[in-house]
């Protein structure tokens, strides 16, 4: 198997050097930093720490109970390996192999964090400090049940007896692989895979609608539908359209999918594409940079998550309020890497998700201005 390059969840060095040089502060940059030229307004938001002591914390969603829970991509550990290895089909959890430090966190309405359950899958890129970490990196409900996106295992990932997935976790924290997605890309290649090919994908973002999950995957290029039983089916192979722009961040709207890409890494080179059900894609609000999250609120607006605009890792979030009228209301984050609405109205957004030590992630409170 060939070495890696820096940094899984582009695998494109470009962006990879955004995520590596990000700042290891704690504390937030200046938040009137990063406006966007293209911007015709500049709204600036109230942000907040509302919780400290994440890892690496990447995909997050407010569960039934009230409470916030997180996926952590955890502590790191493992990196690429060269040969083969065996595959365990179905395995549950707890898990006990090695760098099983990815996690979900609850939080509660006061930013306590507690461990809703752990021993999930967690690699790096290389043993450097400040490669890139992969685990768990995203979570969803479907009615009261708790289902994960693993990105971090994988013989690609240096795990050995644990596939990329999605996990259904149970009231007890224990755990259970319900889809296994190595195996599905391995025996499905997407048409046009990227020269710097990871064989269990490096899945990034999902969402649910209905009773399924749907996940994209960045690296080959895809989203596929999930079925609670473990079924597994493509929605679309951007790849074959497209070439390799790196979906990242996918939701719904209206009966649609919208999908946020991010490469090229140059400035306003990103785009927000909306996909049909017939299975049309489409770009609908092109000139954003670095597209990790995308999200609609109750007013049926558009919000953007960039990662890298005003310096590598500083990003901000763009409203769209109209076709091509944006508003900046919220600048300076540092790394960035997924955002969710709260019940109260509020942007939740996970801060310091790369490139920083075991515990300086942060979930930050964010009030639009309307």
């Amino acid at each position: 198997m060939k070495h890696k390059i820096l940094f899984r969840l582009t695998a494109i060095s470009s962006v990879a050097l955004l995520f590596a040089s990000c700042q290891k502060s704690t504390d937030l940059v200046d938040k009137s930093a990063g406006a966007k030229s293209n911007s015709e307004n500049l709204s600036v938001a109230s942000v907040s720490v509302f919780a400290k002591g994440l890892n690496n914390p990447r995909g997050l969603e407010f569960g039934p109970d009230g409470y916030l829970y997180v996926a952590e991509g955890g502590r790191g550990g493992t990196h690429s390996t060269v040969g083969e290895c065996k595959q365990v089909e179905a395995p549950v959890g707890p898990y006990t192999g090695r760098n099983m430090t990815g996690r979900i966190s609850k939080i509660s309405a006061t930013g306590e964090r507690t461990t809703v359950t752990a021993d999930l899958p967690s690699s790096q890129t290389s043993p450097a400090v400040g490669s890139l970490i992969s685990g768990v990196s995203d979570v969803e409900f479907i009615d009261h049940t708790l289902y994960a996106l693993l990105s971090g295992a994988g013989c690609s990932h240096g795990v050995t007896g644990l596939p990329n997935g999605i996990v259904r976790v149970e009231a007890d924290g224990s755990w259970k692989l319900i889809a296994n997605l190595s195996a599905y890309q391995k025996s499905h290649p997407v048409a046009n895979p990227p020269v710097d090919f990871e064989p269990d994908g490096t899945w990034y973002s999902m969402t649910r609608k209905g009773g399924d999950l749907y996940a994209v995957d960045p690296n080959h290029g895809e989203i596929v539908k999930v079925t609670t039983n473990g079924e597994i089916s493509r929605v679309i192979d951007v790849s074959a359209t497209e070439g390799h722009i790196v979906p990242t961040a996918i939701t719904k709207n209206n009966g649609n999918f919208f999908v946020g890409n991010l490469l090229p890494a140059s400035n306003g080179s990103s785009n927000i594409y909306k996909l049909t059900s017939e299975g049309q894609l489409s770009i609908v609000v092109p000139g954003f940079t670095a597209i990790v999250g995308v999200l609609f609120d109750d007013q049926n607006r558009l919000y953007v998550l960039e990662n890298a605009t005003s310096g590598p890792g500083v990003g901000d979030i763009v409203r769209v309020t109209a076709p091509n009228k944006k508003e900046v209301i919220a600048s300076g984050l540092n790394n960035p890497t997924a955002m969710t609405f709260g019940p109260d109205g509020k942007l939740y957004v996970s801060n310091f998700g790369f490139g920083v030590g075991a515990g300086e992630g942060q979930i930050l409170q964010i009030t639009p201005n309307n």
